[in-house]
């Protein structure tokens, strides 16, 4: 296999993975590894939130952007574009402490994560050449959980030599600057590519009272993820007996992540979307509500392992649940879903920090965070038995 060869399924999938990771773990997750040492010296609690939520403001406007770039030779100027803002926000982080220059990175940041994530995918699914691309997709989308373990695994080992996190910022963005040459060299195309592109007018009769439930299910699992994936190391480093572990369950986090899409798409395949969805979402609360319940190690490591392994499976589940009701016509759909999940994520770093500064720790902010997602199951059991007819095709 040759790993130079633009047209390799095997050079594809590595590069797709190395997006994710640049995209997803450099510009977005590796905040939440290096958040308690920020804590300690730079950031508030408060300030940290207001990151975390403007970050996903970027990632929510890049997402519905890259719904209407058709062209695929658009794609690739936008997911190029995507990685190098991707990297030039992280050497901002470590080279000033400007919190207004730090408020307008994330945003930049979170649109340059969406470019990778959602456009790099399209282009990785566009380039695959095999006729079952479902596994090889899969595959893919582990690539966020590898995101969160190398970016964690990267400041681990500077911390080794220079406890410091503006070096940690610094070396990432060198890895993240590597990593994208060979990305946007793999994901592009030796010559223009013509395409065809199809024209879908807004079809108001999706939006079926299921599909209405299921948008307002994602919105309250886009609170669920952002929760834990902007603040867990903190929350668990601030359980008594637990400083010190929360790097360690974020590492965690990661490595449930990367087999996670695998295994929820192949029991979707097996009992269906809307069921495995439901589990999915019933055992991330579980997670959610450990660190409010219990300051035992093994548990808490325990909620990270439910968070990693349930957060990028629900994304993908979600999508591919939406793509088979939309067949033919799926932007329109794919943007309201991509809207919902978003929004919850501006939403619940927000709210969060707020519970925070009035309680004194993150308690009530897991209780509130749980009970939201809990609506979202609640919602997704009445439609099981409301539209059961419809549900013996999903």
């Amino acid at each position: 296999m040759n790993l130079l060869d633009r047209n390799s399924n095997g050079a594809i999938i590595l590069a797709g993975i190395l997006a994710l990771i640049v995209g997803v773990g450099v510009a977005r997750f590796v905040f939440t590894s290096l958040l308690p040492f920020m804590l300690e010296d730079y950031l508030s609690v408060t300030f940290a939130g207001v990151l975390a939520s403007l970050n996903y403001v970027g990632y929510l406007s890049g997402s519905i952007f890259a719904v209407f770039i058709k062209d695929i030779n658009a794609k690739v100027k936008y997911f190029r574009l995507g990685m190098l803002l991707c990297v030039f926000t992280t050497l901002v982080l470590g080279t000033t402490q400007n919190e207004l220059v730090w408020s307008i990175s994330r945003i930049v940041a979170g649109f340059g994560a969406a470019m990778a994530l959602v456009v790099g995918s399209a282009i990785v699914m566009t380039k695959l050449k095999m006729d079952n691309k479902t596994k090889a997709m899969g595959i893919h989308f582990s690539g966020i959980g590898f995101s969160v373990l190398v970016t964690d695994l990267i400041v681990r080992a500077v911390y080794i030599y220079d406890p410091s996190w503006k070096t940690a910022w610094i070396v990432l963005t060198l890895f993240g600057f590597v990593a994208s040459l060979y990305s946007m060299f793999i994901l592009s195309f030796d010559h223009k590519v013509k395409q065809n592109v199809v024209k879908h007018h807004f079809d108001k009769s999706l939006f079926t009272p299921f599909v209405i439930l299921l948008i307002i299910a994602y919105f309250a699992e886009g609170v669920g993820m952002v929760v834990q994936g902007t603040f867990l190391p903190d929350i668990i480093n601030s359980l008594e007996g637990l400083e010190g572990y929360g790097n360690f369950t974020w590492t965690i986090v990661g490595i449930a992540g990367i087999p996670s899409c695998i295994i929820w798409m192949t029991l979707a395949n097996r009992y269906g979307s809307v069921n495995i969805i439901i589990i999915a979402m019933l055992l991330q609360i579980v997670g959610i509500l450990i660190p409010a319940l219990s300051s035992n190690i093994y548990l808490n490591l325990f909620s990270g392992v439910l968070f990693g392994g349930t957060f990028v499976g629900l994304v993908a589940l979600f999508m591919n649940l939406g793509g088979k009701i939309a067949g033919a016509n799926p932007v329109i759909l794919m943007g309201a879903l991509t809207t919902a999940y978003g929004v919850g994520q501006v939403l619940a770093p927000l709210y969060s920090v707020k519970l925070i500064e009035m309680f004194g720790n993150y308690t009530m902010a897991l209780y509130v965070t749980a009970l939201i997602v809990f609506c979202g199951v609640l919602l997704l059991l009445f439609a099981n038995i409301r539209f059961k007819t419809l549900q013996s095709k999903l």
